[in-house]
């Protein structure tokens, strides 16, 4: 993933008030490193346009990458 990709989460984050497919926006990637697991912050925002969490995320299989196809007019 990278910067500004959508993701929505599959598991429950109770420790950040999150729940199973809240939909949020990578704000940072790290890249794996001997100090670092490697992984990504993400931001989710309300349709207020407030941020209402931030969540590191280190594990790959508790999010999945929205992806939006354009249909042909």
């Amino acid at each position: 993933m990278k910067e500004n990709d959508l993701i929505a989460l599959l598991v429950d984050l109770p420790d950040k008030g999150l729940r199973r497919g809240a939909v949020g926006t990578v704000v940072e990637v790290f890249e794996q490193n001997e100090h670092h697991p490697g992984g990504y912050v993400v931001e989710f925002v309300a349709e207020t346009g407030e941020v209402y969490a931030h969540a590191d995320i280190t594990d790959e299989s508790q999010v999945v990458q929205l992806r939006f196809r354009r249909e042909a007019a």
